[in-house]
């Protein structure tokens, strides 16, 4: 794997042969990961991997035409070849009148901000193995445990550089550590699987083996004996595990690409009230050792705190060069791109803030309702937004959290979801999408 530097070194080298070989622009974008990841199931060693990988990525552009190619031959001579083969291309295909790099006058200048995502700690596979035993141990020593599918503990490093024929020039170094297991509670008949799991940029930042176990065994005892429930409507409360799917569920219909092709059902909300009054969602790439954290997006665009629903009004698209193009507007600095293809358009750290009731507050005048913990399926219609997936949790009882529940549907229309929208004030910042827990009145459950 190379360094940022010596990275940025071999892309000037393929901006170099695209430009010779009769390309107007181009952008080349390396990319180089190796991860180390140990798996146990029962105290014994099951899996040890170790997986490396580095790739260049070639834009170019003849006129309002362009093509990408990658290869993972990091040669002069491989880069030459296949900046010859991207031109070659095209030249063949259709024109596009949106075509192009970002702005010049929008790219990134100067020194780039630090966001401390490399982690210099090293960990050995003997090491990762420790952990990852710990942590089983921890889940099977949980009265009611009868079982295990097993514990992981991984280390990564990916470095990630880009440059483009217009002058920007960046790249980066990210580490990642992760922890998981997933037990079984129960015998014959009532039997019941449960998991928890964390990653951080540093590892320090890590929770414990013994606090990830633990709580991977005590949620999978306390969802034994599950009931299902009578079908109507019903309050449902969404468990901080599952409610950052909602906030997905908005940002995948509010891209540049799917609002220019009139497929989602925000394409009129722009500048519209989509949340309560109070409630934002916000986009931070600058958050320091963010598990999505980046000084620049992948066309060279400065990275910025964005508000993309600001006191429940829905402030922008997320657009990269190409859609704000298409829809006559300026790209905001989210586009997302891997080495094989053209950038769409993403987040980085999303949350949701602006809740203030506890949950308990959230959950105390419900005579009869749902805390889900789980989701299954993803039928989701981007379209229309109806929604429709299947869930588990727990019952709520007179403002209390009481057994478990499972084999339930929770049905409704996501604007109208969003519109009555609760947030509690229990946000934490433990994955790259986070929101707290989240109420919604009114959805139908089907159940027994």
């Amino acid at each position: 794997m190379l360094s940022p530097e010596d990275a940025l070194t071999r892309l000037d080298a393929a901006l170099a042969a695209a430009r010779a070989a009769g390309a107007d622009a181009a952008d080349a974008l390396y990319v180089g990961d190796g991860s180390t990841s140990i798996s146990v199931r029962l105290g014994q060693l099951e899996d040890i991997g170790r997986a490396e990988g580095e790739e260049i990525g070639i834009r170019v552009f003849v006129g309002q035409r362009s093509a990408s190619v990658s290869s993972s031959d990091l040669t002069a001579a491989a880069l030459q070849e296949a900046a010859m083969r991207a031109v070659a291309m095209a030249r063949l295909a259709p024109e596009d009148p949106y075509a192009g790099l970002a702005p010049q006058d929008r790219l990134a200048r100067g020194p780039l901000p630090e966001l401390d995502v490399d982690d210099p700690t090293d960990i050995s596979a003997a090491e990762l193995k420790q952990r990852a035993l710990e942590c089983e141990d921890a889940a099977r020593a949980i009265a009611g445990i009868t079982n295990s599918e097993g514990a992981g503990a991984a280390a990564g490093t990916v470095v990630m550089a880009l440059a483009t024929s217009t002058g920007f020039r960046g790249g980066k170094r990210s580490t990642s550590h992760s922890l998981s297991a997933s037990v079984v509670a129960g015998t014959g008949s009532d039997m019941q699987r449960d998991y928890a799991w964390h990653s951080a940029r540093h590892l320090a930042d890590l929770e414990s083996a013994a606090e990830i176990g633990t709580r991977a065994g005590q949620r999978a005892v306390q969802r034994l004996g599950p009931i299902k429930l009578p079908s109507g409507p019903m309050t449902v409360l969404f468990d901080p595990r599952v409610s950052s799917s909602l906030i997905g569920h908005l940002v995948g219909s509010i891209t540049g690409s799917a609002i220019a092709r009139g497929t989602s059902f925000l394409k009129d909300k722009l500048g519209q009230a989509i949340l309560p009054a109070g409630l934002s969602l916000i986009d931070d790439p600058l958050r320091r050792r963010g598990l999505r954290s980046r000084a620049f997006d992948g066309e060279g665009l400065p990275a910025a705190r964005t508000a993309i629903i600001e006191n429940g009004v829905l402030t922008n698209w997320l657009m990269d060069a190409a859609s704000a193009r298409q829809l006559g507007l300026a790209p905001t600095g989210h586009a997302s791109r891997g080495t094989s293809g053209p950038p769409g358009a993403g987040t980085t750290n999303l949350h949701l803030e602006g809740g203030t009731a506890t949950p308990a507050e959230l959950m105390a005048d419900i005579k009869q309702g749902i805390l889900v913990t789980e989701l299954i399926g993803m039928g989701v219609n981007g379209l229309t937004g109806d929604y429709s997936r299947g869930a588990s949790g727990y019952r709520i009882e007179n403002g209390v959290v009481t057994g478990p529940v499972a084999e339930i549907t929770i049905a409704g229309n996501l604007l109208d979801m969003f519109a009555r929208l609760v947030a509690a004030n229990d946000l934490a910042f433990r994955h790259a999408s986070n929101a707290p827990t989240l109420r919604i009145d009114g959805m139908m459950v089907a159940g027994s």
